[in-house]
Order: structure tokens, then sequence, then C-alpha cells
């Protein structure tokens, strides 16, 4: 898969995916003012361009990286296994995606819904998964 930032500094490759998940957890939303529209893209993620990504470090176990041009949110990078989710709407053929999950949804907030059902995980359900770590 390709995609870009909204000024084009920055390309990103990765192994081509097709589902989406979505991320409600405070963190994601405070970052993007939104929940989040993710594709697990593994440590297989290269980046290319005029511009290298900036990071924040939001926590002990995770970095988020965005273009320092454009503020375009790239990902967010899981330091312990080296694994990259992507922000969905880098790449070019959003169609080929379908959301199939989504996490911390009991950070949901009441005022949106999304129509298709999908597979659900609480927020202490992801962090179990990820050996203890915290989302906010």
């Amino acid at each position: 898969m390709h995609g870009k930032c909204l000024c084009g500094s920055i390309q990103v490759t990765a192994p081509d995916q097709d589902e989406i998940s979505v991320c409600h957890c405070t963190m994601c939303r405070r970052w993007g003012g939104a929940p989040m529209f993710a594709v697990h893209c593994g440590p297989e993620v290269q980046f290319s361009g005029s511009a290298t990504p900036s990071t924040y470090r939001s926590s002990e176990w995770a970095e988020r990286g965005f273009c320092p041009s454009c503020g375009t949110h790239l990902y967010f990078h899981y330091l312990p296994q080296d694994d990259y989710v992507l922000a969905a709407g880098l790449f070019q053929d959003p169609e080929d995606f379908r959301i199939t999950g989504q996490i911390f949804i009991d950070d949901k907030p009441s005022y949106y819904a999304l129509a298709n059902e999908t597979e659900t995980l609480t927020g202490e359900q992801v962090i179990a998964q990820f050996g203890g770590a915290s989302s906010s």
C-alpha cells in the first residue's frame, strides 16, 4: 500500500491490508479530534520523501508520528514490538478498506456511532492483550 501526508512531504509504503480498526481511547480522540481509523501494518513500514516524521512519545511504550510540515497524523508505533498502526486516511484507495473492529469501546462518547457491526474490545481487554500497558 502507498500513502502520503497532506502536503506530500512524507510518503509511506506498507504491506497490503484491507481491515481497519477504530480506536476510541481518550488519547486518540484528543490527538486527532476523533477516533483513529487505524490500519495495523506491523514492522514492515517504510517512510520516504523530503521530510522525516516527527514523533511524540505518548507513553512509556508508544509514540505517535506526524508530518512536521503539515501536521498530518501518520502513525501509532507500539515500541516493544516495533509495530506500526497507520492512519487509514493516508492511503489512496480507501474504498478497499472495511471496518472490522473497535477498541476502547468503553471510552467512546455517546455523540457518535458507527453504522456497521464489528468486534469490540474494552480498554481493559486491549491492555491485557498488550501486557499491561495503559493508553491514558
